[in-house]
């Protein structure tokens, strides 16, 4: 499998796990997906809220414009549907980046500025490596939460996702 078709599935794949947790948060009182925690972003919501956050980030140096943040969450915890809505939006946005990428588009250096200062240079590959890497990462981080709240969290494994999203599965 080409690189090309590797992020290509690769952001399937997020779109897919992100479907799977939203619909488990969607099951669960109010209460518990906003409960603050002790973990860095404090409930369930805002932590998917920091992602979505990262995501308008990325794409926004994808699209070679600026994105306003100042930070890395927002001042207020969005809604559980509003966020699941902007999310299946930029979801789907980074599937059709990802299916409009060439092989020499995807190694094209992207240079930034990290939110919190310092520049950074990724190639638009790696930009799309790394955002489903770090929603990935994120709700493993709900996925505990979940768990802490007497819930059993979806599976979100790769070889399910294969196995449930493939022509022969």
């Amino acid at each position: 499998m080409s690189a090309l078709s590797h992020l290509r599935m690769l952001t399937r794949y997020s779109t897919w796990a992100n479907t799977l947790m939203f619909d488990v948060l969607a099951t669960l009182p109010s209460e518990q997906v906003n409960a603050v925690r002790v973990t860095l972003f404090g409930s369930m919501v805002n932590t998917l809220n920091h992602s979505l956050v990262i995501d308008k980030i990325w794409q926004a140096h994808l699209q070679g414009r600026a994105h306003g943040f100042t930070k890395r969450i927002t001042d207020s915890v969005p809604a559980l549907a509003d966020l699941r809505s902007a999310q299946a939006e930029l979801d789907a946005w980074f599937v059709q980046y990802a299916d409009g990428l060439d092989p020499v588009t995807e190694a094209q250096v992207v240079n930034f500025e990290f939110v919190d200062g310092g520049n950074g240079a990724m190639t638009r590959g790696d930009i799309l490596l790394h955002i489903v890497n770090h929603k990935t990462y994120h709700r493993g981080v709900v996925a505990d939460m979940l768990y802490q709240a007497g819930s059993k969290p979806p599976v979100m494994d790769l070889p399910v996702f294969l196995r449930d999203t493939s022509p022969a599965g």
